[in-house]
């Protein structure tokens, strides 16, 4: 018998990936996502608008915070100055038992934001509903 001599030609691993199943699984997927597509129905999502509140405020009473963070209470047309401590009773005062109303907080552009966060603090303990914060648009 003939010996057998090997010459370095044993079975070689195939460093290539069979796609060939991957496109199968890919197409099949396609063809399911194309039929239940059109089945689906799209979802109405009810989004607000702005300016379209549901009752506007009978009285808007309006808190100023000055530069230097002094408070001002603006009800119409009259302003008073009027400290932290006190802001919860004048604010009471100026509500004057109007169910409806709203407290609208206005600072300056250089106010720190704390002090803006401490009015609307005292305000929310002392169980202040309706508290807005008056922007400007930029121009």
């Amino acid at each position: 018998m003939p010996s057998m001599t090997s010459r370095g030609r044993g079975r070689r691993t195939i460093s290539e990936i069979n796609m060939v199943p991957f496109i199968d699984v890919m197409l099949v997927l396609l063809i399911i996502f194309m039929v239940t597509a059109p089945l689906i129905a799209p979802s109405m999502i009810s989004l607000p608008s702005v300016g379209k509140g549901d009752k506007q405020p009978d009285q808007v009473v309006q808190i100023i915070i000055g530069k230097d963070e002094t408070l001002a209470l603006k009800l119409k047309d009259q302003t008073s100055p009027v400290a932290l401590k006190e802001l919860v009773r004048s604010v009471r005062q100026a509500q004057g038992g109007v169910a409806n109303s709203a407290v609208v907080i206005s600072a300056d552009k250089s106010v720190k934001y704390e002090a803006v966060v401490r009015v609307m603090d005292t305000l929310q303990r002392a169980g202040v509903a309706r508290v807005g914060l008056s922007v400007q648009l930029a121009k």
